[in-house]
């Protein structure tokens, strides 16, 4: 069964909405914020996981760290690509799902920014990508997860929303929570030129809690959780839910 993030026409329809450019323009302060966080050295390097179109890989390249972007979706891996032709950056930007990239032992850092967690349709799936991303980081290495948490999403969850972009095109949002607020089940409409083209997806939800057990059940050591990149405390008003898990497999050297 083909999965909702497979077809190639959900993000182009949805790219002004999902990537507008205040997006990239946010990209340097983010970097910022997770560098200080982390204190992350010079020499490090760096798998983005679901890198999108390459607002966070391109960023961390130009700052001289060793960076792999991952995305299962050509349409937006050939916009990294082009970006970081563009900005004379070097990436190695590689088409392949979460699920199964997987580099032992190869990476200092991992981020998976802007809710790309959870999108499989399955718990043991969801699970084996977070063990894929463990198996792939060096010894001492540590991932990055930024997400909406379950605590937030309750405090504002609304049933239907409705955006118009600038260039014209609408997108109405119909949510529903399922599975005993495990998942969250969403229609989006895309209104463009007089026509409506609708898109039925659906992901799993995380509270704070239930994602620090999965990261240490997946083998991390340590699990921080902060309410954004500036590593401030988490709590039911956070805008987001950011896990920093630690491998705490620290070699003698």
């Amino acid at each position: 069964m083909t999965e909702w993030f497979e077809n190639d026409d959900f993000w182009k329809d949805l790219y002004p909405f999902l990537f507008p450019s205040r997006k990239f323009e946010s990209a340097p302060k983010e970097i910022d914020a997770l560098i200080e966080l982390l204190d992350l050295p010079d020499e490090a390097s760096v798998l983005d996981l679901c890198c999108g179109p390459g607002r966070h890989s391109l960023e961390l390249a130009s700052r001289g760290y060793r960076v792999t972007g991952v995305d299962r979706t050509p349409y937006l891996l050939d916009m990294a690509i082009e970006r970081a032709k563009k900005e004379s950056l070097s990436v190695e930007f590689i088409l392949d799902d979460m699920l199964s990239f997987v580099r032992p032992q190869s990476f200092d850092l991992v981020i998976s920014m802007f809710t790309s967690i959870g999108y499989h349709s399955t718990e043991r799936q969801n699970e084996r990508v977070f063990a894929n991303i463990f198996e792939s980081l060096r010894p001492g290495g540590s991932a990055v997860f930024q997400t909406m948490g379950k605590e937030k999403l309750a405090s504002i969850f609304l049933p239907a929303t409705f955006t118009e972009l600038d260039n014209g095109t609408s997108v109405v949002q119909l949510h529903e929570v399922v599975k005993d607020w495990t998942r969250i089940a969403n229609r989006w409409i895309v209104i463009k030129n007089g026509n409506a083209r609708e898109y039925a997806f659906e992901h799993t939800i995380y509270s704070g809690q239930e994602l620090r057990q999965l990261l240490l059940g997946a083998g991390f050591q340590r699990v921080g959780l902060y309410g954004n990149l500036l590593g401030e405390e988490y709590g039911r008003e956070s805008d987001y839910l950011v896990a920093v898990a630690h491998t705490g497999r620290f070699s003698k050297n």
